[in-house]
């Protein structure tokens, strides 16, 4: 397992926006498609969205669809989750996440981070 490191979580208002980030020092992210995963408080972890290695193809969950938006810099080296009308069941741990390989399956990222809290409250 390498390490990915996320970044940008922390207190939004109901509707507000924000966006977090997704990057690694140890290898290059660009060639890998990269998802992002939301853990409620007390819930499973769920798949969000994941960008393929080509940046052309985007996948979303059906409840942040039309609201976030995946997109990635690979002359940062970095993956972000723009989060738009941001609604208190979105409050919890974000974590980001590789297989290591070029195509988006939930079920085959092998490398995470430790995950970055996002709170949405009044």
């Amino acid at each position: 397992q390498l390490p990915l490191v996320e970044s940008g979580g922390g207190l939004v208002q109901p509707g507000g926006s924000l966006t977090i980030s997704c990057t690694t020092g140890e290898y290059i992210l660009g060639y890998y498609a990269v998802a992002w995963f939301h853990q409620a408080p007390g819930k499973e972890r769920e798949g969000v969205s994941c960008i393929g290695s080509s940046g052309e193809i985007t996948t979303y969950a059906d409840s942040v669809k039309g609201r976030f938006i995946i997109s990635r810099d690979d002359a940062k080296n970095t993956v972000y989750l723009k989060m738009n009308s941001l609604k208190p069941e979105d409050t919890g741990v974000y974590y980001c996440a590789t297989p290591r390989h070029r195509l988006c399956r939930f079920h085959d990222m092998d490398y995470w981070g430790k995950g970055t809290l996002v709170t949405v409250a009044p």
